[in-house]
Order: structure tokens, then sequence, then C-alpha cells
């Protein structure tokens, strides 16, 4: 566990100086600045198109007809969006109360406090507290800072870099880790169904329960002076197979739909869902990753719980299913390992990043 404070300032440190100017490095691209609007305003909005929400109360039930509707909801917002609300899903709200709590008071801790969890990215220990370092050539920033690390399976975790401090927090963490596990197959069942695959095939492909991995980044948002300046997260899509997302009722997650970007509503007990890179190969695009971003405001402290699910880095290949490739629908994608995928997604980044400073 590392004790020595970060080289890199913490982001909530920026926030708690009082600064009325962010620095330079947190300020977005103009043309990307132009989209950002107040995430409360943009929240309230009614007309437009709206994430869909998939109620999955019809599992419990045994009718086939009522289930073949969950199925046939989530295949379509799998499709059509790579993302959505879930409700009705068996995670109860006092567990999820229970692991907002214990995330929060972690982040109330003292900043020393925190940093005897910090990562050390230049060295590969990405597990721990930490905040953005740069990884492109525009240096840019993002206005957060997070906690990260293994939840599931088990035998995986690494219980030394779990936070002692607040008392709830592994026992919080753990319960809710392998409820979530069991919801992970559920969706995934509904998912292979909506390929026209055997139930199981999507788990069996990212790696079963032994070495499908979930990780979880706790992100905290603070109150930034100029919202419309900078982003939370900037634009991206997920690496993981599904992702899952608890938030704190603040608004702030925007998805890129239709040209334009959505933002989420708050809907209470709902997790989001995001279809990551991982599942649009394997459905060969028929299932979407959606690009999306996170948006800061100036009122609210904003955390959000993402647990990503991601197969293991080298045992399995990520492919088109065999099934889901025809002349009509030739193969979208390239064989590559996660580890790969992850490389050349950050390679590209970087390459885009050297395109636009040069255009600049």
């Amino acid at each position: 566990m590392a004790t020595q404070v970060a080289s890199i300032p913490r982001v909530e440190m920026l926030a708690s100086a009082g600064i009325q100017a962010i620095p330079t490095e947190y300020v977005r691209p103009e043309a990307e600045r132009n989209s950002i609007g107040d995430v409360f305003e943009e929240e309230k909005k009614l007309e437009g198109p709206q994430i869909p929400v998939v109620d999955l109360m019809g599992l419990e039930w045994e009718n086939e007809e009522v289930f073949k509707k969950v199925e046939e909801d989530m295949k379509k917002a799998a499709s059509e969006w790579g993302v959505m609300h879930i409700i009705n899903h068996g995670i109860s709200m006092e567990l999820m109360d229970r692991v907002r709590i214990a995330g929060k008071a972690f982040f109330d801790l003292p900043i020393e406090e925190k940093e005897m969890y910090a990562n050390d990215q230049a060295s590969g220990k990405i597990a721990g507290y930490g905040s953005k370092l740069a990884n492109n050539a525009s240096g840019q920033l993002e206005w957060e800072d997070y906690f990260f690390h293994l939840i599931f399976p088990e035998d995986k975790r690494d219980m030394s870099i779990w936070p002692k401090q607040p008392s709830d927090y592994v026992e919080a963490t753990e319960e809710f880790a392998k409820q979530l596990r069991g919801l992970v197959t559920k969706v995934l069942v509904l998912l292979s169904r909506g390929l026209g695959v055997e139930e199981d095939r999507l788990e069996k492909e990212f790696g079963g329960m032994e070495e499908l991995l979930l990780q979880m980044k706790i992100n905290y948002y603070p109150k930034c002076p100029q919202p419309d300046l900078a982003l939370g997260v900037e634009a991206h899509t997920d690496v993981s197979a599904l992702t899952f997302i608890l938030h704190n009722m603040v608004p702030g997650l925007q998805v890129f739909f239709d040209d334009k970007w959505v933002t989420a509503k708050c809907i209470p007990g709902a997790l989001v869902v995001h279809i990551g890179d991982s599942l649009e190969i394997l459905s060969n695009g028929k299932y979407r990753s959606i690009l999306h971003r996170g948006l800061v405001n100036k009122e609210k402290v904003r955390i959000s719980w993402a647990i990503f699910c991601e197969p293991p880095k080298e045992k399995v290949v990520l492919q088109p299913l065999p099934e889901l490739v025809s002349e009509a629908e030739p193969a979208r994608f390239t064989p590559r390992t996660f580890s790969q995928h992850v490389r050349q997604k950050l390679f590209k980044k970087q390459q885009d990043a050297l395109e636009n400073l040069k255009s600049e």
C-alpha cells in the first residue's frame, strides 16, 4: 500500500481551495465546450429521445410471454442505444444506499488518509485512489478523482487495498459484488437470447463465473467553478463487456445518440447498464457500444460507482460469434484479446490527439 502523497494534484484539493478559474489543463477544446450545457437543466428536458428503461420484474414470473417481453425490451435497448436504465433488478435499495454511504464516507476522509491507498499508474499499479493522468498528446485532464479495485471473483481480490474506513465499506461492497454478479448473469442470458444463441453462451465466451472480472471504479466529481469548460469524464466507449452504474442521484451522464448528447435521467432504484466494446465485438455490431461522457456542476458533488465486467486479459479471444457471421453480414471485427483491444484503443487515442495538435 502506498503511503506517500501523490505528486499529481487531486481535483478535490483544487475544488476545496476556492479557486474561481480551473487550471488550463482541465479546459476542454472550444469545439467540445460548445456542446456542454447546464446538467440540471439538461436532465429536466422531456422533449427528444430518452434513454430506455427496461423493467426486469417479468423475470420472476413463470410466464414465457412476459419473459419474452423483457428480452425484447433489452434487445431493442442494446441494439439501438447500447445503454439502458434497468429497474426491479433484485438489488435492494437498502444495499445500494449502504454502498453509496460507504463510498461517500471514504471520499469524505482527509486527503492524507486517502493517499495511503494511492495507486501508481506509472508502474502499472492502477488499483487504489487516484486522479487522471494525461494519456494523450494534448495533456488534458478530467475533473475527477477515483478509487478503483477488483470486487469479483472473490479469489482474485486484493483486500489489502480495500479501505479500512469507513467500517462498513468491505461488508457492503462484498455483498453488492455478490448480488451484482448474479444480475450480470441474468442480463447476459437475456442478451444471449436476443442474439438467438444459447442462454449461457455470452457468459461462457467472457470467461464464466471463474474468469469474468468485476472491476469497480468509484468516480468522485467535486464541484467545479467553471462546469461549462470542463468534463468529469471525456467522451469514450467502455472496453468492457458490460458496465453497471450506480450513482448518488446527481445528474451527469450523457450519451451521444442521433448526433446529439442526451442526458440520463436520475431514476430512483435504477441501475444504468452500458454495452461495452467487448460485447459489441461478440455480437458483430448487433449490440452497440455507445459514446458517453460525464458533465460536472458547481452546486453538487457527483459520485458514481461504475462496475466494469471484463473478460480475462489474455485467456479468451474477442471475435464475432460464428453464428452471427454470414456472407450477407461478414465479420466487422478482427480477432483480438482484451489486452490487445485496450492497447489498440489507447494507441488510436494518442494518434488522434497528435493529429488534432498538428491541425491547430
